[in-house]
């Protein structure tokens, strides 16, 4: 699918429209990066990395590039015909069918697998709201007020099918996805973003800054991937686990790896994995690129160090 740019009233000349198509697709490769980002991020505990398949036996690091890749162009035609409006229900409703598609396309690349479907929807917001501010390094909080503005319209036409977030929203009384980004991603803004950038500030490794990031926001967040699949006993387990890291002084020491490892045997028992976490990280990850106009996602030059498993 290419994106319909010509539809837009704002292209007033060939250089705007040039530079607007340019800046679309420049917001969906940092999408995509970000998620295969998260994706190759080793280790995470009950996730998808380099070292295998996690709790899913049904996805693969293969399988998360190739979704990664095949939604792209889904967010830079949200990205394209989000620029030059403003937050609306045309506007909202137009990104829900846009999202519907590109849960299609990813369904049909993973064999009927979800491998970002919660993703699609967090990014596909972000990136409509990055596209709706034209300045080059525009903040995070104008970015997740707009992104919030808009999931506040409903979706008229959305399917009368209960999604298992939304079930497990509402049985458990959690936000979940669509809470998340009615407040405003308060576990990007307020939890993710201050972590990334204090432990690169200390000097941190990116793989190390990006573990402790994921493990911030897990210690936070009720959610729901874990509660729908091990209930309550699930969440508290993760997030327990996740505190018990940090405690120790974060991913980057030995102890704090040893509890990473322990924690990360302990989603595999119980067949669990935060996958909400995980594309709050992803979306940290587009925000901070965003916000520093970058080109490109921050590479993890890490190395393989502790990437298969425990010392």
């Amino acid at each position: 699918m290419r994106p319909d740019f010509s539809s837009s009233t704002a292209f007033k000349t060939p250089w705007a429209f040039f530079n607007r198509q340019a800046r679309a697709m420049r917001l969906a490769v940092l999408a995509r990066e970000a998620l295969i980002a998260e994706a190759e991020l080793t280790p995470k505990p009950g996730l998808v990395d380099r070292r295998g398949a996690g709790t899913h036996n049904d996805l693969s690091l293969s399988i998360m590039r190739r979704s990664a890749f095949t939604i792209e162009p889904y967010f830079c035609e949200m990205a394209a015909f989000s620029q030059g409006t403003h937050p609306s229900q045309e506007l909202r409703e137009r990104l829900a069918v846009v999202g519907r598609e590109a849960e299609r396309a990813m369904f049909r690349v993973t064999n009927g697998s979800n491998s970002h479907k919660g993703a699609i929807w967090i990014l596909g917001l972000l990136i409509s709201a990055a596209a709706l501010h034209t300045e080059n390094g525009v903040k995070v909080s104008k970015i997740t007020s707009t992104a919030k503005e808009i999931a506040s319209f409903a979706d008229r036409a959305t399917p009368r099918l209960v999604s298992h977030g939304d079930m497990v929203a509402k049985k458990y009384g959690v936000a979940g996805a669509r809470g998340e980004a009615l407040r405003g991603f308060p576990h990007v803004v307020d939890v993710g973003l201050p972590m990334l950038r204090s432990k690169r500030a200390s000097g941190a490794t990116e793989r190390v800054a990006r573990l402790d990031t994921l493990l911030s926001i897990m210690s936070r967040l009720d959610d729901t991937c874990l509660l729908y699949r091990g209930g309550k006993m699930a969440l508290v387990a993760a997030k327990e686990g996740a505190i018990a890291v940090s405690r120790s002084g974060g991913s980057g020491t030995a102890i704090g790896r040893q509890k990473l490892f322990r924690l990360d045997h302990r989603l595999l028992e119980l067949g669990v994995s935060p996958g909400g976490s995980g594309d709050l990280l992803a979306a940290t990850l587009f925000l901070d690129a965003v916000e520093r106009s970058r080109n490109e996602v921050q590479p993890d030059q890490s190395g393989s160090e502790d990437q298969d498993g425990a010392d």
